[in-house]
């Protein structure tokens, strides 16, 4: 037997729309005697263990309508004594209700999946061609497919059959299944196609496509100047709802979440703050096309779907990516020098206030990924930082450190993705660059902006740059040191270690009611509190009260003392214009 030759084939059907289940038919043209089946419990892009096997139910398997025994041999894997000679059909079904960009969803509006939550991996064929076929939904004649997968026979609204060269061709392609917007256009001859589901009837579709071509003519180019593109087509599938943020990366695709409200609007000649944002997460998830599917962790060479996969590297792959996502914007002209400085000044003013800053170093946040980012509790603002946000920062000193020597962080970039033929890179490649490119080692920079916990030197490079740094007050969360939920009450999420909430006791899930004060002939003693913002109305000169909070079904009185200094916050503005929008335009 020729067993290159065989395809391993899906048919992937809706089941049951309201129980929102999918039904998969695998066909193993030509099994193993003792053929191993395993989902895989994570996606690539989401470093978490995920366990997408939880949702499969009711595993069967067959050959010539006989048949066999399927036994489960851990959490996500399943094998069958076959006869090798015939092919092996195996049902299942999956209960598909995440509606996120990371798994799958069904109902009667809309099917999305991605096939790392669907699809078994066939032990020994994962390198053969998979071919999914995708049956019309007669409930929804309305609906259309979308997916980056390469069409073999399929009808005018998309449902038929898709071919991938392998499994891992297969697990990067998600589809979108619904009556969904389609638009598409062109940039540096590449054809793309923008998919947008559930957007309001205000929805401008035409300004959107518009400012994509600019975001993806601007990062082609930085790539590859007037060369030819690493990818031949492109989809992007945007999910609008009611409230969402979110993108995940694929090499010829992207999916992404957003607010229905944060879509560009007809007639509408500004951009909102949500459509500024949406605008960064498709520039962010677009520049991975380059930075993480094609340049990669050395760690990410082959995918092991089966555990959690390290690299100590989500600083530069997912940090220098969040660096260039409005950076990027700039040079498409989509927004200002100004605007762009007042997002930099935001993200600086997370970092800076993240206690968890000081102790662990970017590439511990990286390799803690699984751990530490993903699953994030009341306490993780105190144990960590984010390898996006610090990632961003350590881009923006090295690209700004590099341009007082006249050089920048976009030649090292395409100095990495020529040194390593868009593909594996450790941090010794990003040194060796480093250093080719300027003629002076690295490694001081990298060993404490990556590998420790002191403060990166940002506000002097931005000054050094034409950017002015100024403070103001930071708002009275920060200056008590929470982080705090308010709707008609104030719920304590996180207590920031140093601050002045810790001092007095204040715990997670704390609900803060209300202060009293010294009792005084003229004014009550004690006030409701709703908003953290009343506290100055309502303590007056006073720099102390006493907290009355609820835990556990308990009423606790705590101890507050206002911070002696007023804590701060960074607000950037332009010093030197020319300068600055000479850096951000790369001239």
């Amino acid at each position: 037997m020729k067993r290159h030759s065989a395809a391993v084939h899906y048919r992937i059907a809706v089941h049951d729309l309201h129980a929102h289940l999918w039904s998969v038919t695998l066909t193993v043209a030509e099994p193993s005697e003792l053929q191993v089946l395993q989902l895989p419990v994570w996606i690539p892009g989401s470093y978490l263990v995920r366990e997408f096997a939880k949702q499969v139910l009711q595993v069967r398997a067959t050959q010539q309508g006989q048949n066999l025994s399927v036994q489960q041999t851990d959490k996500a894997t399943w094998q069958v004594e076959t006869n090798p000679d015939q092919p092996l059909v195996v049902s299942y079904l999956v209960h598909a209700y995440d509606n996120s960009v990371r798994s799958a969803w069904l109902d009667a509006q809309r099917g999305f999946f991605n096939p790392t939550s669907l699809c078994l991996r066939v032990w020994g064929q994962t390198d053969l061609p998979h071919v999914l076929e995708l049956p019309a939904v007669q409930e929804c004649p309305d609906w259309r497919v979308a997916t980056s997968l390469r069409a073999m026979k399929i009808n005018a609204h998309g449902f038929g059959s898709y071919t991938a060269a392998n499994y891992d061709e297969l697990a990067d392609a998600p589809v979108e299944m619904s009556d969904f917007w389609s638009g598409h256009f062109s940039s540096k001859g590449v054809p793309h196609r923008v998919v947008v589901t559930g957007a309001a009837p205000s929805f401008d579709g035409t300004r959107l496509l518009a400012d994509m071509q600019a975001i993806c003519d601007t990062e082609i180019a930085f790539w590859h100047g007037r060369g030819k593109a690493a990818h031949s087509h492109y989809v992007f599938l945007i999910n609008a709802v009611a409230d969402g943020y979110g993108g995940l990366e694929h090499q010829y695709s992207t999916a992404l979440i957003c607010k229905r409200d944060d879509l560009p609007r007809k007639g509408e000649a500004t951009a909102s703050d949500g459509y500024i944002g949406l605008l960064g997460l498709i520039s962010h998830e677009y520049f991975h096309t380059w930075n993480v599917k094609r340049l990669r962790p050395a760690a990410f060479e082959r995918y092991d779907y089966t555990q959690e996969n390290y690299t100590d590297l989500l600083w530069f792959f997912e940090g220098f990516t969040s660096y260039y996502d409005d950076v990027l914007l700039c040079r498409a002209e989509l927004i200002s020098p100004a605007v762009y400085l007042k997002l930099l000044s935001k993200t600086i003013n997370q970092v800076w206030q993240t206690p968890g800053r000081k102790r662990h170093s970017a590439a511990q946040s990286s390799f803690e990924a699984w751990t530490k980012y993903y699953r994030t509790d009341a306490n993780s603002a105190n144990l960590t930082v984010s390898y996006y946000t610090k990632g961003a920062l350590i881009g923006l000193c090295l690209d700004l450190s590099l341009r007082q020597s006249g050089h920048s962080l976009d030649e090292v970039m395409r100095g990495l993705w020529k040194r390593c033929k868009a593909g594996p890179m450790t941090e010794q490649d990003l040194l060796a660059v480093l250093k080719d490119t300027t003629g002076r080692s690295w490694q001081r920079e990298l060993k404490a902006w990556v590998h420790g916990t002191a403060e990166l030197p940002v506000l002097d490079l931005l000054q050094a740059q034409g950017v002015s740094v100024l403070q103001d007050a930071a708002p009275m969360a920060q200056q008590l040191g929470l982080r705090v939920q308010e709707n008609h009450a104030v719920q304590v999420q996180t207590v920031l270690n140093g601050g002045a909430a810790e001092a007095a006791g204040f715990a997670p899930g704390d609900e803060w009611l209300g202060v009293e004060l010294p009792a005084s002939k003229q004014t009550s003693t004690a006030w409701r509190l709703k908003k953290l913002d009343q506290l100055p109305l309502l303590l007056g000169r006073s720099q102390q009260c006493t907290a009355l909070i609820s835990r556990d079904g308990q009423l606790l009185k705590l101890p507050l003392r206002l911070p002696k200094q007023t804590v701060m916050q960074y607000r950037l503005g332009l010093t030197n214009p020319v300068r600055v929008g000479q850096w951000l335009a790369n001239k």
